[in-house]
């Protein structure tokens, strides 16, 4: 089996503007930052090691997606369905996750407390991450 090709940036937005399902879509490493995601089906998809800066995913279903290592600062994840997805060591300074489904989702606990990611879930305030420690 051939590895599949990364997406770019223009098809990603095309696809998300269609509706279409972005489900095991491999977009690694891309720089997606300000894209809306809303609504979109991200079930599995790899966003590893991507720039989701300013990105929202209001509604959208990330179950099992991996967003390890991404850039997801000021990223809106209001009502997204989260369960079992990978955000270790993706940045979430700002972002917010009013009424989103983190059941069983990794985040990085050393820089952002679940307290904090619970709270944004409940308030929509935004979560403010720690320094790394040197």
């Amino acid at each position: 089996m051939g590895s599949p090709r990364t997406l770019t940036k223009k098809q990603v937005v095309d696809m998300v503007t269609r509706g279409q399902s972005l489900a095991e879509m491999d977009m690694r490493g891309i720089d997606l930052s300000g894209v809306a995601f809303d609504g979109a089906d991200l079930r599995f998809a790899k966003l590893a090691e991507s720039n989701l800066a300013r990105a929202t995913f209001r509604g959208a279903d990330l179950t099992g997606a991996s967003l390890w290592h991404s850039d997801c600062k000021d990223a809106v994840f209001d009502g997204a369905n989260l369960e079992e997805a990978d955000l270790d060591l993706a940045n979430v300074d700002g972002a917010t996750f009013r009424a989103a489904n983190v059941r069983k989702a990794i985040f990085s606990f050393t820089r952002v407390s679940l307290d904090q990611i619970m709270q944004s879930v409940k308030t929509g305030r935004r979560v403010r991450m720690a320094r790394g420690e040197d």
